[in-house]
């Protein structure tokens, strides 16, 4: 088999599980609450708390928890169903040799012909790092991975806000192509709350 007809028979086997992607909102993910829903709080810890718990509906969402894996595959589909067909991170987190994330991830979303969904894309795209996998983790436990350089990628609170409001593929959870929804408010609005949960302290949920 020639490459080509490769990468067009993996694109057919994972276009048929992406295709089954619900668009519906799902529940306690359709919003996300602005800064000002938090002006109740007490200023410092209370209120950063609180604002982190908001910015959770992000980090936990589909379209997030996807490719930050406390494992080596990457999930796929509303219900972080294995990745179709199997792959795993590699030593770089872009795939394995042969079967790099490359292979069927262009660098955009591509539309089936026919048929509703499509193939997810972005360049470059790629696992976030074992340190950053959060499947399974309560919100506390996020939130100390987010803000430790160790496990960070070495980023400091305002490189991690930048990051949130900026980055290309953090960006991508909101326009994730046909067949999956997007996650909640806004990478505009998400930064937002970053940023605000950084000028009261970036203390962390207790939960």
């Amino acid at each position: 088999m020639t490459f080509t007809k490769f990468k067009l028979a993996t694109l057919v086997v994972a276009g048929s599980f992406f295709a089954t992607a619900s668009m519906v909102q799902s529940d306690g993910h359709s919003d996300l609450q602005p800064v000002s829903a938090f002006d109740s709080y007490a200023e410092g810890d209370e209120r950063a708390a609180a604002i982190f718990e908001e910015m959770t509906k992000v980090f936990v969402h589909p379209r997030c928890l996807n490719c930050h894996p406390v494992d080596n595959s990457p999930r796929q589909g509303e219900q972080l169903a294995m990745h179709q067909p199997p792959v795993v991170r590699g030593e770089d987190d872009f795939g394995a040799v042969g079967m790099r994330c490359s292979t069927c991830h262009g660098a955009e979303n591509v539309s089936y012909s026919g048929e509703a969904g499509s193939v997810p894309g972005h360049e470059p795209w790629h696992l976030a790092p074992v340190s950053m996998g959060w499947i399974g983790k309560t919100s506390g436990e996020i939130c100390e991975q987010v803000k430790d350089p160790d496990r960070n990628g070495n980023r400091t609170l305002a490189e991690l806000h930048e990051h949130n409001a900026e980055d290309g593929l953090v960006g991508w959870a909101w326009e994730p192509g046909e067949g999956r929804e997007p996650a909640p408010g806004s990478q505009a609005l998400f930064g937002e709350l970053t940023q605000a949960w950084i000028d009261n302290g970036a203390a962390c949920p207790t939960s």
